[in-house]
């Protein structure tokens, strides 16, 4: 399992938010490996983008958001934190990672959230965190080595994309930035 390279990433965020559908998305959680295929995904610019966590320039809450592509940025939002990944080809932009079809360490999953039905375990970006155990500390990692504990590694994986504006946002772009894999039963409602 080859984790996507930082080259991936280095283009416009829009791009790589619509082409990590179908990706793997993995978790590494000690010896074990935790995840899924991508099915949601959302992407943000910098000061130019009202819902953007840059949206007010360099903080130090979001100073990843400014480094290289390829780090993971992690934020909290209404007791949850929000996994995205970096990626631009020449100035701010992240990726929220909204959610994910699981194939891979389902019981470790399900005992970080315990849930009847498996369509409800990572459907949307906060139970995904809980599922995934995201937290802070995993807060600027290098997604490109499949020695972090948080990467992306390429997938064939036959989809049709739909697009929307992003969901829970006050203020957006007039452009569809959510991606999502048509009929998946675990994209977000």
């Amino acid at each position: 399992m080859q984790a996507l390279p930082r080259s991936f990433y280095n283009r416009r965020t829009d791009t790589v938010a619509n082409e990590l559908l179908g990706k793997i998305l993995v978790r590494r959680l000690d010896d074990e490996l935790l995840g899924g295929v991508i099915v949601e995904t959302e992407a943000y610019f910098g000061a130019d983008d009202p819902a953007s966590r840059a949206y007010e320039g360099l903080k130090t809450y979001n100073r990843v958001m400014f480094e290289e592509s390829g780090r993971v940025f992690i934020y909290n939002v209404h007791k949850y934190w929000m996994l995205n990944l970096i990626a631009h080809d020449n100035g701010v932009g992240g990726i929220l990672i909204r959610a994910i079809e699981p194939t891979m360490g389902l019981d470790i999953m399900r005992q970080n959230r315990p849930v009847k039905r498996l369509r409800d375990l990572t459907s949307g970006p906060g139970k995904l965190s809980l599922a995934l155990d995201v937290d802070k500390g995993l807060n600027g990692v290098d997604a490109t080595s499949a020695d972090s504990p948080v990467y992306v590694f390429d997938n064939e994986y036959k989809h049709d994309v739909g697009t929307s504006h992003r969901i829970g946002v006050t203020r957006d772009l007039p452009e569809h930035y959510r991606y999502y894999v048509k009929n998946n039963e675990f994209v977000s409602k």
